[in-house]
């Protein structure tokens, strides 16, 4: 990976977080298009460093709500504060544990496998027609639901599976306030970022010397301002939009991918 291809998969990054379409899938996808040759090791730690730059634009944008949650675990009150804290950290359990128990298992999935890409894309606008289907209501979070959503959120670390597009997708069904479950969705991964990628520096990762640093950064802060400007407008798009466009782009996408593999890559 050369700091052009850093550059460009940067920008998909940023875009494509915040729309239901996967930015796992497709960075997997701009991977092989762009023919990146990297290592395994190489391909998953630049895909955790993007990632961890649009949960810190998010971290940026939503920083009152995340001042909110972070002060409603210390108060040890029954307040909505406090309540709503419990539900981000319990949303967060199953993610947490598929994340650790099965890490190998994972990072072999983030190696250009592009047809899983297609096939779990397909998946993802299944459960966004699905979604549209539902019927918008100003019920909240429970703690049952935040618990389902997280499962959601840890079948989502498939690539192709998008998380947004999984989590919004539970919440709507479950009959959540589309507000909320955009709300819910997006601040429910910032923890788990950041705490894969506190684990990895910790683990030495980072100063592997299979890893480009230079290629890193300029990918991180890439996903990072394009993330900034991108956040927004992405999450007023998914409030305002029909969940169904986003199922039709997920479905062409899902065909183009698999149909590259069967002929192109075959």
């Amino acid at each position: 990976m050369n700091w052009i291809e850093a550059l460009i998969l940067g920008i998909v990054q940023g875009l494509t977080e915040f729309l239901p379409v996967s930015s796992s899938g497709h960075l997997e996808l701009g991977k092989v298009i762009l023919g990146d040759s990297s290592l395994p090791a190489e391909s998953m730690m630049f895909t955790v460093a993007v990632h961890g730059a649009t949960a810190l634009s998010t971290m940026v944008i939503f920083f009152k709500d995340i001042k909110q949650i972070i002060g409603g675990l210390f108060k040890f009150k029954n307040n909505q504060e406090f309540t709503y804290s419990l539900k981000i950290v319990l949303s967060m359990i199953p993610a947490a544990f598929v994340g650790l128990m099965f890490n190998d298992y994972i990072e072999a999935l983030f190696d250009k496998q592009i047809l899983l890409v297609g096939s779990m894309l397909t998946i993802t606008g299944l459960l966004l027609f699905l979604a549209d289907k539902a019927k918008n209501t100003n019920k909240d979070v429970s703690y049952g639901n935040a618990l389902l959503i997280g499962i959601s959120q840890a079948i989502a670390i498939l690539p192709g599976i998008s998380r947004s597009g999984a989590t919004i997708s539970t919440s709507v069904l479950l009959g959540i306030d589309r507000t909320q479950s955009a709300r819910f969705s997006f601040l429910m991964v910032v923890p788990l970022i950041m705490g894969k990628m506190a684990k990895d520096i910790m683990d030495g990762a980072f100063t592997s010397g299979d890893i480009n640093t230079v290629n890193l950064g300029i990918g991180f802060v890439a996903a990072f301002i394009t993330g900034l400007f991108a956040c927004r407008w992405m999450i007023a798009l998914v409030k305002r939009s029909n969940l169904k466009y986003f199922s039709f782009y997920c479905f062409i996408v899902a065909a183009a991918t698999i149909i590259f593999q069967l002929i192109v890559l075959h």
